[in-house]
């Protein structure tokens, strides 16, 4: 067995040298906080079997890309023969004309604010045995809400996941503001597991600091484990979690921290309604988890469509619990409700009363 030992400012910059260095079969076998030259780090020592095998030569870059395209051109074949022998069998069934005029134009319409195929089929399903059958009520059973309010959300720690820029931080600060606002008494706490470095913890201090919330640093499981110990001592916990590197996964990544054995968490999906249908689909197997408990939808002035809101609510069968949107951290985010998605798909109202053009 190779054993090896790796130290980085945080857990999930450790685990990425891990898993560079050892491979996906690695094994953790600790993780632990040590002061280096007067800074708190993380050290990981991990293991792998030993491999006969011989080390491969190093890639160019020119046989890097060769394979690359090889492998994606064969890919996109298969996966555009069986999408197309698909809906090849979907279109035949899908008769618009067996639709009233209202329904029509309600799927036209839906079709082009990029509801997907899937979504469109299955709210055609509900449609056409009944042409008096309005489109609300087909589409009422495909998306909930539970806004993100104290009353619906009574578990303790929350934690906010997505993609980089997707506005985790801005999403808890505003959040966390909101529910001060509304009930000054509460005891909030601001946590981040950014490594202590990047800027997100910045932002978190500085608003914990000027709002008087409590601040907290999780750099190992051994912060979150003390986290949990003192969690007596606040109402709300919110926690900002890292961008996640490379191959990592929303599971893996919790069970690194020791997050799985929280009970009282909730974790938040946190996305914009403009990227591609395949990026979605890629975020969705990324992020997917247990504790995932709802999407957080944000920079809503900033996009042209709203379908990816219904599609990734029939896809994940999550609640939207706060809608995001302009700059300002103050009074720039709502908490959910399904009437306001529906305002906001069918007639492109933010939830402050804008429109977006």
């Amino acid at each position: 067995m190779r054993m090896k030992t790796f130290k980085a400012a945080n857990s999930t910059a450790a685990f990425a040298k891990v898993k560079a260095d050892l491979g996906e079969d690695a094994v953790i076998l600790s993780n632990k906080t040590v002061t280096e030259n007067g800074c708190r780090c993380c050290e990981i020592v991990a293991a792998v079997e030993h491999s006969q095998t011989t080390v491969p030569p190093r890639p160019t870059r020119d046989s890097v890309v060769d394979d690359a395209l090889k492998d994606t051109v064969g890919w996109q074949r298969e996966w555009s023969q069986i999408k197309g022998q698909i809906m090849a069998l979907m279109k035949p069934q899908i008769d618009m004309d067996r639709l009233s005029p209202k329904q029509k134009i309600a799927m036209e319409y839906l079709e082009r604010e990029d509801v997907n195929e899937k979504v469109l089929a299955r709210i055609y399903c509900n449609l056409r045995d009944d042409p008096s059958r309005s489109i609300m009520t087909a589409l009422d059973p495909l998306l909930k809400a539970t806004p993100f309010e104290s009353t619906n959300w009574s578990n303790k720690f929350h934690a906010f996941t997505g993609p980089g820029g997707a506005g985790k931080t801005t999403s808890l600060v505003r959040l966390a503001l909101k529910i001060k606002k509304d009930k000054p008494n509460t005891r909030i706490c601001l946590a981040t597991a950014d490594g202590g470095r990047g800027k997100g913890r910045l932002v978190l201090k500085h608003y914990a600091e000027l709002s008087g919330l409590a601040f907290r640093e999780i750099i190992t499981r051994d912060d979150f484990d003390l986290l949990q110990k003192e969690s007596g001592q606040f109402d709300m916990i919110f926690v900002d979690l890292p961008g996640l590197p490379g191959k990592t996964t929303l599971e893996e990544w919790v069970h690194l921290y020791g997050m799985q054995n929280c009970p009282d968490m909730s974790i938040h999906l946190v996305l914009n309604p403009y990227y591609s249908s395949t990026q979605f689909e890629r975020f969705f197997e990324k992020y997917k988890s247990e504790q995932l408990a709802s999407v957080i939808w944000t920079k809503l002035d900033e996009a042209c469509t709203f379908g990816s809101i219904l599609n990734m609510a029939c896809a994940s069968g999550l609640p939207v619990s706060a809608l995001s949107y302009g700059a300002g951290l103050r009074n720039s985010l709502k908490a959910a409700s399904e009437e306001m998605v529906w305002r906001l798909l069918f007639m492109r109202t933010m939830p402050n009363g804008d429109i977006q053009p």
